[in-house]
């Protein structure tokens, strides 16, 4: 394995609501890779957004720690997150909406250097015709995909994807796929993203990380060996979607 971007050790997290207790994760750790797809999956309410949201700053661990790669700012991670909800400003075009971001997070960047970075996202993710469209005006895929270009354009170490396609209809989430399995190819990305759909997992990961009821903890880590692009009709690929079936309602 290539030198990790991401080491979770030891992640746990109770909620609390007055004197009752809901433990969410108890003791999660496991690593990602430079320009890895790891998908995490595990049953419904187990934590899985939790754990991410933990790893994007948005929420805080009781215990463990997140190590990243040396070169990150302040030693911090360096991620970025695409949700479910698309959550584009509405009253800002395509291009305003990626660059929103950036102006943000990087400090004096020169706006030639802003143009530039958007344009070449907005090419990377086929919305150029659409860069002075309002989010009303764009289906359910080209919000994903701007998006996404969002939060690319302030280049992270690691993109965060919190059941991204689950909104979308079979075919512009095959297609959505599609265009994460080319991202990393074009911008060496690393990926670190949450599904409950199993076929998807198999499609996009290199690995699966998979979480056990709640408490949390990493139940089985499966290496997906398959070749790019994957064929979910393959024998190879159902047995695969079986098995990690199996080990998430705890039968393997």
């Amino acid at each position: 394995m290539m030198e990790p971007v991401l080491s979770l050790n030891g992640i746990t997290k109770t909620f609390r609501d007055g004197e009752k207790s809901c433990p969410a994760l108890a003791g999660i750790s496991f690593e990602v890779a430079a320009r890895e797809i790891v998908c995490i999956m595990g049953p419904s309410g187990c934590g899985k957004s939790t754990l991410l949201r933990i790893i994007g700053g948005l929420d805080s661990a009781d215990a463990g720690t997140i190590d990243q790669a040396s070169g990150n700012k302040d030693g911090k991670p360096s991620a970025a997150m695409v949700f479910q909800d698309h959550a584009l400003f509405p009253w800002l075009t395509v291009y305003e909406n990626i660059v929103y971001g950036l102006r943000l997070s990087v400090q004096n960047l020169p706006e030639e250097e802003i143009a530039k970075r958007a344009e070449s996202l907005l090419d990377l993710t086929h919305l150029t015709a659409f860069a002075l469209s309002y989010p009303h005006q764009l289906s359910g895929g080209m919000k994903q995909r701007a998006s996404v270009a969002r939060a690319l354009a302030i280049k992270p170490s690691i993109l965060l994807m919190d059941e991204p396609f689950s909104a979308l209809d079979t075919f512009t989430r095959r297609e959505l796929e599609d265009e994460v399995v080319r991202i990393r190819q074009d911008l060496k990305t690393t990926f670190l993203m949450v599904t409950h759909n199993p076929e998807e997992a198999i499609y996009l990961a290199d690995r699966i990380v998979i979480l056990s009821g709640r408490p949390a903890i990493v139940s089985d880590i499966l290496q997906i060996d398959l070749p790019y692009p994957r064929d979910p009709a393959d024998p190879a690929f159902i047995r695969i979607r079986e098995q990690v079936t199996r080990m998430i309602r705890g039968k393997a």
